[in-house]
């Protein structure tokens, strides 16, 4: 099978099946060679067919927290107060220029992530 182009389903299936059976191609072989033609075509493909989305920049907010332990109040070194903190993370208000420079440097969340437009909640209808 020749390397080439994927641009179906059934042909990246084959494409999957030709780099397993090239997986144990000894080193500096024409097979090696041949499986990482394989693999940035499958790569390729994948990208394509199968786009990742970055995460929403609550979720990221979050998702940093939880990994290095943080609480709530912990952010108020990055947003300046515990309502903007509980409004950004109840996802009632959108990021500041200010905060997501603070949340960049500070956590290291990619600013291309932070910059994205968070998923909003409606405001609730006051009743009378």
């Amino acid at each position: 099978m020749t390397p080439k182009p994927i641009k179906s389903a059934a042909a990246h299936t084959a494409a999957l099946a030709r780099v397993e059976s090239l997986m144990a191609a000894t080193p500096n072989s024409a097979e090696e060679e041949e499986l990482e033609v394989w693999t940035i075509l499958i790569e390729k493909y994948e990208e394509e067919q199968f786009p990742v989305r970055a995460p929403d920049p609550v979720a990221a907010i979050e998702f940093r927290m939880e990994q290095l332990g943080l609480t709530r109040t912990d952010l108020l070194r990055h947003i300046p107060s515990r309502s903007k903190v509980s409004e950004v993370l109840g996802r009632r208000r959108p990021l500041s220029l200010p905060m997501i420079r603070a949340l960049h440097s500070g956590l290291r969340i990619p600013a291309d992530v932070l910059l994205q437009r968070p998923r909003l909640r409606k405001p609730r209808a006051i009743a009378a």
